[in-house]
């Protein structure tokens, strides 16, 4: 193995641990301060942003010896640290000295990508890693862009106290996500204090005295920000600069990442890629499993292919919004005769004991089949309740198995079984734990 940088990757340093970390401490303040029990009296006396990033660092630090580092001397492999580039179609070099393989494995990762905008070097901004890093919070912040990245982040500095604006260019947040899990996230936003403004382009940012002015197009008119800091969400990038893939006869697409074919080998057949590097989708457990997948067919000449059909995805906003699967309008793109419906979580006993009914289940049936073809939980642990929609998908459960399947009660896990009901009953008019 060769690291040119930190051992671990973008998860366990900058990525997955450290901002849930963050998130978690920042939805315990929130609750704090938003209390919603009667007769339960609770308060946030003050924040130590120093504090919070010195304990989420030792926590990546902790994980980063026990998965990472400890893992080198358990299995036994060599690591080089340094930085690879290929020399030609079967040869690779660590800073200038040659190590030769019968097969090679690019999992360099992404990084934050930054797009053109006119003055933004000058006027300086954040990513996802460095604001991470924040000691002293700023009084102000703009986060550009509205997927998982950038709706995580404007939550968790908002509930640390930052005024936040959130600015999307598409016509709503979690732009690829059901249009009602957005609506319910623009909403608790909104209550939140975070202001959201869609369909609005950054166009340039300037400085103006101690502000950085960030100007957006919407609509025709030109609006202005000014904040402290601009925080930068949009989008990766592929870690390929230094690899010199084109001695290798390895070819990147148009948004320069690794090109593959099912079974993740390159257009050289010696090289193989997995993880962020490639087109894939951009989650820790998919950069695993392509790992695991790449490694086995490139030494037992294996030609494995990986399935997405039934990959669940989460943002962790709070509600978190899970989905696997189709939306509504995938599946009417694809040609399939669907039926939807949407519960929302005021049907869920478990949202009502939490006081708590911010978001809803759906979902998207074939209509002559009544298989599950997709899934949508916007709520307070929608991420466990979204493994149920991850099995109905994957094994092509019909809604009369799954309404015919147990769901314990008072879960938010319950709510799937609710949703599938409302395909054939009101559940309005259930008692709280019918069958």
């Amino acid at each position: 193995m060769v690291e040119r940088g930190t051992v671990g990757g973008t998860c366990v340093n900058v990525g997955c641990i450290p901002s849930k970390a963050e998130l978690a401490a920042a939805a315990q303040r929130h609750r704090a301060r938003h209390n919603p029990f009667p007769g339960v009296r609770t308060s946030a006396d003050g924040l130590d942003a120093a504090a919070l990033v010195a304990g989420k660092d030792e926590l990546v630090r902790s994980l980063r010896q026990e998965k990472y580092l400890d893992l080198v001397e358990h299995y036994g492999f060599e690591l080089l640290q340094g930085t690879a580039s290929f020399t030609g179609p079967a040869t690779l070099a660590v800073d200038g000295e040659p190590l030769q393989a019968e097969r090679y494995l690019i999992a360099t990762g992404a990084s934050p990508a930054v797009p053109a905008i006119e003055g933004l070097a000058e006027a300086g901004y954040l990513t996802s890693t460095s604001a991470l890093e924040l000691s002293e919070l700023p009084r102000r912040l703009v986060v550009v862009g509205g997927n998982y990245v950038g709706l995580e982040l404007a939550q968790l500095f908002s509930r640390l106290g930052v005024r936040v604006t959130l600015i999307e260019a598409l016509e709503w947040i979690a732009p690829f996500e059901e249009p009602q899990a957005s609506a319910v996230l623009a909403e608790v936003f909104a209550a939140e204090g975070i202001e959201v403004v869609t369909k609005a382009l950054v166009e340039r940012v300037e400085r103006q005295g101690a502000d950085k002015i960030v100007l957006a197009r919407i609509e025709g008119e030109e609006l202005s920000f000014a904040t402290d800091e601009l925080l930068i969400a949009t989008g990766r990038t592929a870690n390929t600069e230094l690899l010199t893939l084109d001695k290798a006869g390895v070819r990147t697409n148009e948004r320069g990442q690794v090109e593959i074919d099912p079974i993740l080998r390159t257009a050289n057949t010696r090289v193989f890629a997995a993880g962020d590097v490639t087109s894939a989708p951009q989650f820790v457990y998919v950069a695993a499993q392509m790992g695991a997948t790449a490694a086995q067919n490139a030494l037992r000449n294996d030609d494995r292919a990986i399935d997405y059909a039934a990959l669940p995805r989460i943002t962790f906003t709070s509600p978190q919004i899970a989905a696997v699967g189709l939306t509504d309008e995938q599946a009417k793109a694809q040609g399939l005769d669907c039926s939807c419906r949407t519960l929302p979580l005021e049907h869920v006993p478990r949202a009502l004991v939490e006081r708590d009914t911010r978001g809803l289940v759906k979902l998207v049936v074939e209509r002559a089949t009544r298989r599950v073809v997709g899934a949508t939980v916007v709520a307070e642990g929608a991420g466990d309740v979204i493994l149920a929609g991850v099995y109905a998908v994957q094994f092509g459960l019909t809604l009369d198995q799954i309404t015919e399947t147990w769901a314990p009660y008072l879960t938010m896990s319950e709510g799937f079984k609710l949703a599938a009901q409302t395909f054939d009953r009101e559940v309005a008019h259930l008692s709280c734990c019918a069958a």
